[in-house]
């Protein structure tokens, strides 16, 4: 639906550190990107080339950033900014790095409050079948028309 390139104009990452490769689908309400950037040996969160499960809140973040540019591009307005304010009942379902996992990642967002920029959403991060991360994220953006 969305490319890589496509995706790092809607957010503030851009190269390497956008991390996600596509939008699997998205509504007003929730997304499913898809990536493979776990596997890339130059992934910037890599710390002595091990990607820690951990890493993955960031993937998360990406895709309720790229989630809430998508629904400001179509009410024709542009997202500024985001702030990761909070996280609560992030459970790690794996306590090691990620750098076995050869196959796609499948990164959702699930939006379950939004009121004046503030929003709640919940996230995970699975592969295959093999839930990975999940949580709930408080984001604080500022929107301009």
């Amino acid at each position: 639906m969305f490319s890589n390139i496509e995706l790092c104009n809607l957010i503030p990452h851009s190269g390497k550190m956008c991390l996600l490769d596509t939008v699997k689908q998205w509504n007003s309400e929730s997304i499913i990107c898809i990536t493979q950037t776990h596997q890339k040996n130059d992934n910037p969160l890599r710390n002595n080339g091990s990607l820690p499960v951990s890493a993955l809140i960031e993937y998360g973040a990406q895709a309720m950033a790229v989630h809430g540019a998508l629904i400001a591009k179509d009410l024709s307005e542009k997202m500024q900014e985001g702030y990761l304010a909070a996280l609560k009942e992030v459970n790690f379902y794996q306590n090691f790095d990620i750098n076995n996992i050869t196959s796609p990642l499948m990164v959702k967002a699930t939006k379950k409050f939004a009121s004046q920029g503030n929003m709640i959403y919940e996230f995970s991060v699975a592969s295959e079948d093999n839930e990975l991360i999940s949580g709930r994220a408080t984001v604080v953006a500022i929107f301009n028309n």
